[in-house]
């Protein structure tokens, strides 16, 4: 297959899997199993950078306005968010690394599918509240257990801020804005990594800014669609799709 058309595909699948609940890191560990794909460095650096661009793009309202006032509820609750993920994946970091073989996947997809499964059932007709700082300590644990390839990041955040009392909508809204802090700590690690071990561009740098912008538009369409997805309650959809991947996987990987 064409260098062009597996990283088109790449980016496509980061693009809509970072947002969807179905886990982005999952399916690319997956398609470098299915395809042979060659593990890049650099093309992840650029890949996670399209996708934050999909975020600044979509929520660059809330965005300025964290900027503008560093002590508000929210920016707080981010910052809450934030500290036990950084705390959990530092304690699970060899097993992590472990993790991207792949052997893990057909079980991770199952915990996402189930997961999304009961909360749809336990929220069917709960309504929530604004999230508080105890929903966003809550997402901030699940967004750390999430790192696992086959365990969705926003999938278990938002399914988080849902169980635990919080708005679908804001639930969903606020586990997209949770992920910047995020990204941009991976992206300082791989950053660094690069510079530690040195840069290997081994794929076309025209191939590379394909994929990019086939990741940042996926990006985009992805946050809106999960946006509304979400308020209409439809997440077991999404529990068909890891099912049958849960059990492809199994045979493949």
């Amino acid at each position: 297959m064409s260098i062009f058309l597996v990283l088109f595909f790449m980016g496509l699948v980061q693009g809509l899997t970072e947002f969807l609940p179905v886990s982005s890191s999952g399916h690319l560990v997956l398609i470098s199993n299915i395809f042979g794909v060659e593990e890049s460095l650099f093309l992840s650096i650029i890949l996670h950078v399209a996708t934050l661009f999909s975020i600044f793009v979509i929520f660059w309202k809330d965005i300025y306005e964290l900027i503008r006032h560093p002590l508000s509820n929210k920016t707080i609750m981010l910052v809450v968010a934030t500290i036990p993920t950084c705390i959990i994946v530092l304690l699970l970091m060899p097993i992590i690394k472990s993790s991207f073989g792949g052997e893990f996947l057909p079980i991770a997809f199952l915990i996402t599918a189930v997961l999304l499964v009961v909360t749809e059932l336990i929220s069917k007709h709960k309504k929530g509240k604004e999230i508080s700082y105890k929903t966003a300590l809550v997402m901030g644990i699940a967004q750390g257990f999430a790192v696992f390839p086959g365990i969705s990041r926003s999938g278990t955040t938002i399914c988080a801020g849902i169980l635990s009392n919080g708005d679908k909508k804001e639930a969903t809204k606020f586990s997209f804005l949770m992920s910047i802090p995020i990204i941009l700590l991976s992206l300082v690690m791989e950053i660094y990594e690069a510079v530690t071990i040195g840069i290997n561009i081994s794929y076309p740098i025209s191939a590379i800014i394909l994929s990019s912008i086939i990741a940042f538009l996926s990006g985009i369409f992805a946050i809106k669609f999960m946006l509304k997805l979400t308020e209409k309650g439809k997440l077991w959809w999404f529990s068909c799709y890891l099912l049958l991947l849960s059990l492809v996987t199994f045979f493949v990987v």
